[in-house]
């Protein structure tokens, strides 16, 4: 029996991965549904109200913190703010009883190897077996980044994470942003406890995606789809609810958690909030863009 009362993590405890679904304490199958917030270095919500006010008013169940790591600003320039950043989110996760994904949120993570096993050794002493808190190792590997190369980063990472005594939830990408989870399950990572990341944007990214998603699904791979947009690839451009209603559809029917791509106030398409919206939540209707509203509404369903 899943519990019906309570917090989510008090409903579902820690995560595990279980025939290929992410599984609660009770062994039944989770959907997570939340939102990611923006490139960390770029972001001003990165703050206790915002995460609570997507709790309580969203009803999201999953926060991800989504670290910067390259570029101006980003944890390769100033590991301190962005580390303080992303445990800022963690912690108010923590005390609101929701879950939160803390995201080496890279395109080159296997360039940044040393850097991404101290973290990760950092962040698993710290919320070693804390039920909220689950490590995405490497959000978006490019094109160019083939699944050998991305899984031997993974191992390694992951050893870190484990070297700690901690048994918590690890998402991995895959190469072609995310996109490649079919060639993962070919050569899936040993580790009993790790889920693959699923990136996609309903303007661009259709059926043939989906047809990779159900080969991977179908060789017993465990997804969780950390990044979506309404919109185009480009994070910008045309909003496609139809294709994203398809996908949602999909990701319900296999009990497939999700985090909406992005919970920040860029001038594109994707953004949920409009230019300057309170950086302390509590936003009305006005403050949301027009995918900021859908989003929210299918969060609350």
């Amino acid at each position: 029996m899943v519990p019906t009362n309570g917090t989510p993590v008090e409903r579902h405890g820690q995560l595990r991965v279980m025939n290929g679904n992410i599984v609660g304490e009770h062994g039944v199958p989770v959907q997570l549904k939340g939102m990611s917030l923006f490139w960390s270095q770029w972001s001003n919500y990165y703050n206790a109200n915002v995460v609570n006010a997507v709790a309580d008013n969203w009803r999201a169940t999953v926060i991800r913190a989504a670290m910067g790591i390259e570029n101006e600003g980003g944890y390769l320039e100033d590991a301190g703010a962005q580390k303080a950043k992303a445990k800022t989110v963690a912690d108010a996760a923590i005390a609101k009883g929701i879950y939160v994904i803390l995201d080496w949120h890279d395109h080159n993570a296997q360039d940044h190897l040393e850097q991404a096993k101290s973290y990760f050794r950092e962040v698993a002493q710290t919320y070693k077996n804390v039920p909220n808190v689950i490590f995405e190792v490497f959000n978006e590997p490019l094109n160019t980044n083939n699944w050998p190369a991305v899984k031997s980063y993974a191992q390694t990472v992951i050893a870190e994470i484990r070297g700690q005594g901690a048994n918590n939830l690890v998402i991995v990408g895959s190469p072609n942003w995310s996109q490649d989870v079919d060639v993962a399950a070919d050569s899936p990572l040993s580790d009993p406890n790790v889920a693959y990341t699923l990136h996609f944007y309903a303007s661009t990214h259709k059926g043939f995606l989906r047809d990779k998603a159900q080969r991977a699904i179908d060789k017993g791979l465990a997804l969780f789809v950390t990044e979506w947009g309404t919109c185009e690839a480009t994070g910008d451009g045309t909003i496609d609810f139809g294709e994203t209603q398809t996908w949602l559809d999909f990701l319900e029917a296999h009990n497939i958690s999700w985090a909406n791509w992005s919970l920040g106030d860029k001038a594109e398409a994707c953004s949920a909030l409009e230019p300057r919206a309170n950086a302390m939540g509590n936003w009305t209707d006005n403050d949301l863009t027009e995918s900021g509203k859908w989003v929210k509404a299918k969060i609350a369903e």
